[in-house]
């Protein structure tokens, strides 16, 4: 028997293990350190630290780097846990704000305040349908379920926003988003607090989350912050941070100590800040600034561009391409997976599936062109028209990791929720699409990672060079990726190849890398539950 081992394996030899071993770490350094270097170039472009003083280095090192090196070793030292906390703790605020700028900057300049009200109570329509066929005294078929929402939905959508828009008397944009999305935060927060520590709580905290969006509205205009994205900021980056921290008080004490980090952290931050503005120091020379996020001019001048229209862009793909992708692609694989036949024509379907994820992307913007443009009779370059044309492009990689998703719920547990008497669209819902949810949801987002950095599509469907910020959805859309391919063709000159093309890749990849570290914590938090 020994022999027979030994004969299928060939010759056992711990160094050529240890040797292999050692091929694979150092290929992966060398992957590392090469993207380290890179991003590093681009950074050292963008940003330009070596510019700034040296007391301005000097005085942030003190305020900044080594408490904060300190105080994250000593988080470690009590336990990986505490360390995590505190960098979830630094990096929820700052991306949240980031976000929550994008999100005002979208009811400032894009979507009136009145239109979103009225798309809102159109999609209430199909919600109270849907709630009311969840009941128990309602049992139809699955078909019949999806025919009464989508027909309610598709009657709200064209009757309800014309009689909104034409009402005499409409409330201010704020009170608007106040009622809109803050409302639903408190009864949502409210609800699920309440399960978790009681009614009382739950309620207080909603009540809470409600007033202060209520009263970031007011304060926001005296202050001239401005209303909107005050409401906006309260809302998805104040409001989230504060539960953040109840939730690690209340519920994980051992923790806590790690919120010790992010008050360093942004302490430190702060105070560095006041003190170079005190003294005088000048800093880093940054191409990566307020104004470069915020300036729509497009021309030839380096000192005067700005990504705002690209980034604006770009958000609104997003939301498209989302609204398009994700309910279409979780449902054909829920399809696939828990109601197809095994036929030759599933088959079928399965090995296209898996082509269309590796296909070009051009080719989708050729797909887009022909299908939305020439035989839709659509706009070219249109939002809607890129929006759906990314949405195709990522809409088999949604299909591949949800039907994965779900392959990774036991059977065992749907046979257990047909036992108790549940029917299939019961045992989907309730059973199947929670425990495959995280794994929909991280598959989800690394497909939008991908949608976010794409370029040729949208030159293929005639997306705009020379655009500004859309204010409909019919507009011609550019988007970040776009736009950096413009400034390397178009103004094709040394000072913007070193300048501000490099702060473009920077905002960029930050995007990109920010969601895809969003996808990966929430992936590890819903693996180690």
């Amino acid at each position: 028997m020994a022999t027979d081992t030994a004969s299928e394996f060939g010759e056992v030899s711990r160094r050529v293990g240890i040797a292999f071993r050692y091929l694979l770490l150092a290929s992966t350094l060398v992957g590392i350190v090469t993207l380290g270097f890179l991003l590093l170039y681009v950074f050292n472009d963008a940003i330009q630290p070596l510019s700034a003083d040296p007391g301005w280095h000097l005085t942030f090192l003190l305020t900044l780097v080594l408490p904060g090196l300190a105080t994250g070793w000593w988080c470690l030292q009590r336990s990986y846990a505490t360390f995590t906390t505190g960098l979830v703790g630094f990096f929820l605020p700052v991306l949240a704000s980031l976000y929550s700028g994008a999100i005002a900057a979208l009811f400032i300049d894009v979507i009136p305040t009145l239109v979103w009200l009225a798309f809102v109570v159109a999609f209430a329509v199909p919600v109270g349908v849907f709630a009311v066929l969840q009941r128990p005294t309602v049992d139809l078929p699955f078909l019949a379920n999806v025919a009464l929402v989508g027909g309610s939905a598709i009657g709200s959508l064209l009757v309800l926003p014309g009689l909104i828009q034409g009402l005499p008397t409409v409330p201010s944009g704020w009170v608007v988003l106040l009622m809109t999305l803050g409302l639903p935060a408190g009864l949502l927060l409210a609800r699920n607090l309440g399960g978790r520590w009681g009614q009382r709580e739950g309620r207080i905290a909603g009540i809470a989350a409600f007033l202060a969006a209520g009263a970031a509205g007011p304060l926001g205009t005296a202050t001239g912050f401005g209303a909107i994205p005050a409401v906006v900021l309260t809302l998805f980056a104040g409001v989230p941070t504060a539960l953040y921290v109840a939730i690690v008080v209340k519920e994980r004490p051992e923790e806590r100590h790690g919120l010790l980090l992010p008050a360093v952290l942004i302490g430190g931050s702060l105070l560095g800040a006041a003190l170079v503005s005190a003294v005088g120091f000048a800093g880093p020379e940054s191409w990566v600034d307020w104004s470069f996020l915020t300036s729509t001019v497009q021309s030839g001048d380096a000192r005067s561009v700005g990504i705002y229209p690209g980034i604006v862009g770009t958000v609104l793909l997003m939301f498209i391409v989302a609204a398009v992708s994700f309910p279409v692609g979780v449902g054909a694989a829920v399809y696939l997976e828990e109601y197809a036949p095994n036929n030759t024509f599933t088959r079928i379907v399965d090995v296209n599936i898996s082509n269309l994820a590796g296909v070009p992307s051009v080719v989708y913007g050729l797909l887009g062109l022909g299908l939305f443009v020439r035989y839709g009779g659509a706009r070219s370059g249109t939002l809607l028209v890129a929006g759906a044309t990314l949405a195709l492009l990522i809409l088999p990689i949604i299909i591949i990791s949800t039907r994965e998703a779900i392959r990774s719920v036991p059977d065992s547990m749907r046979q257990a929720s047909y036992g108790m008497g549940a029917t299939r669209w019961q045992t989907v819902r309730n059973v199947v699409l929670p425990r495959a949810f995280p794994g929909i949801l991280t598959g989800t987002i690394l497909a939008l990672s991908r949608a976010i950095g794409e370029t040729a599509p949208l030159l293929v469907i005639g997306a705009a060079q020379v655009f500004g910020v859309p204010d409909s959805w019919s507009s011609t859309i550019g988007a970040m990726p776009l736009q950096l391919y413009v400034w390397a063709s178009t103004y094709a000159s040394p000072e913007f190849y070193t300048t501000v093309l490099a702060a473009g890749i920077v905002v960029l990849l930050t995007a990109m890398l920010t969601m895809n570290s969003i996808a990966i914590f929430v992936r590890n938090k819903y693996q180690q539950r």
